[in-house]
């Protein structure tokens, strides 16, 4: 049997896709042996943007270092796989199978979510393969998130925090914050990047102390900026407790990178001495960390091939505000060329609101539907969006058809020197385009 056809089966034993709860999941880990209680030392990482770009760079300088990391994330572009790595591989084909397989046994068709019981197939298979670390991703908030059943992990972590999923997490940006931050644990350090706000920053800082884990916030324990100016080719400085060190650019394009780039780095001195991670592991996972769909750009595929000399293709998965405003304040360094954007977003998400950022950035926008998601905006539903913040919006009916198009308006004279496009809006539409052209 394949494992389309186990996650299928697995997607039914509920009827609410996110139905927030410890129990269940606890009751069949119970049965299973808690193999949640049987793994290397974890870092556990919560918030709303740069939570994937994070534990990326973490397991960049693990790897780098020559340790090996059993990750944990959600969700995946392509394939499923994507979402359990066992020591530094993406886990098999038939290793997924048979611990899904498992958990659906020892379930015995009771109520389970499928992220559940998906995040109980992670932790079997972590449990039975040896490693030196342990990187858990939340998949949606914090103190009940399926991924929050290990009881003393090694290290937490908590990204920027942002208006996202309201309706599971609450309405204000705090209660969101005060979710997220469930995740931390007696006596267990939480590595905080810096927040929007004093008011969030200290709801975080409130709740460390009512749970009594020691808090080393960005800002207060350490710091990061960048160095170097038009002359000089940039790099990072990083000042923890006692020295600044200097590093090079993560490879990962954007200067939000950068921040994510720290967290990760305040991570790994807090792991010490525990764990023997130098300064030029560092570097070299600095130089070497992968994220797809994280301002990637598109050289090969259907879609490159369909642009002409001069012409860039960029694909990032940014779906909420925030990441649209950080995706924004990067085109500000596209300004030598035109920048066009294809849209695609689900219905739960305000695509106007997203979209604000890019007012007046944008010579064009190609409104398309997310093949195969049911919640999918339609073309007509994105490019209406696009049309009351006043842009030159246009469907497509595809995403290729998309690219197609806007070719053909710089062949009538629009753009000769060439000009980027922007692919964003859904995780989704990026995966999808992924499949084609990753």
């Amino acid at each position: 049997m394949s494992t389309d056809q186990i996650l299928a089966r697995l997607l039914t034993l509920h009827p609410k896709v996110i139905d927030l709860s410890l129990e269940r999941l606890q009751r069949l880990l119970a049965q299973l042996g808690n193999p949640q209680d049987h793994l290397a030392p974890v870092v556990h990482v919560a918030g709303t943007n740069g939570k994937g770009s994070t534990v990326a760079f973490l397991r960049a300088f693990v790897e780098a270092a020559g340790l090996r990391a059993h990750v944990y994330t959600s969700p995946h572009l392509v394939k499923f796989n994507e979402r359990i790595r066992v020591s530094g591989q993406l886990i098999s084909d038939d290793d997924l199978n048979a611990v899904l397989e498992e958990c659906e046994r020892v379930n015995q068709g009771l109520p389970i979510t499928f992220f559940e019981i998906t995040t109980a197939a992670a932790f079997l298979a972590f449990s039975r393969s040896p490693a030196d670390i342990v990187i858990l991703e939340t998949g949606l908030g914090g103190r009940l998130d399926a991924t929050n059943v290990v009881d003393r992990p090694r290290l937490t972590c908590i990204t920027p925090v942002s208006l996202d999923h309201q309706h599971y997490l609450g309405d204000s940006v705090e209660t969101i914050m005060d979710e997220k931050a469930g995740i931390l644990k007696p006596g267990v350090p939480c590595i905080a990047a810096q927040q929007s706000s004093r008011k969030l920053e200290k709801v975080l800082a409130d709740h460390a102390k009512k749970v009594g884990a020691p808090l080393l916030a960005e800002g207060k324990r350490w710091f990061s900026r960048v160095s170097g100016g038009r002359s000089d080719e940039p790099k990072m400085v990083f000042q923890g407790e006692t020295v600044e060190r200097t590093f090079p650019m993560p490879r990962l394009a954007g200067r939000h990178q950068m921040r994510n780039a720290a967290l990760a780095i305040a991570c790994i001195d807090a792991l010490k001495p525990d764990f023997k991670i130098s300064d030029a592991a560092i570097t070299l996972g600095l130089n070497t960390v992968e994220w797809p769909a994280r301002l990637q750009r598109l050289t090969k595929g259907p879609l490159a091939a369909a642009l002409k000399p001069g012409w860039e293709l960029w694909l990032d998965g940014a779906h909420n505000a925030a990441a649209a405003e950080m995706l924004a304040q990067h085109s500000r360094g596209w300004r030598d060329r035109p920048l066009w954007m294809v849209f695609g977003a689900l219905k739960q998400r305000d695509p106007v609101v997203f979209l604000k950022p890019f007012e007046a950035k944008l010579t064009g926008l190609r409104g398309v539907v997310i093949p195969g998601e049911e919640n999918s905006l339609s073309a007509t539903e994105a490019t209406a969006a696009a049309r009351t913040l006043r842009m030159d919006a246009q469907e497509a009916d595809s995403v290729l058809g998309a690219v197609r198009d806007i070719m053909d308006q710089a062949k009538d004279g629009a753009c000769p020197a060439g000009g980027r496009i922007l692919i964003c809006g859904s995780l989704y539409l990026a995966g999808h385009v992924l499949r084609d052209n990753g």
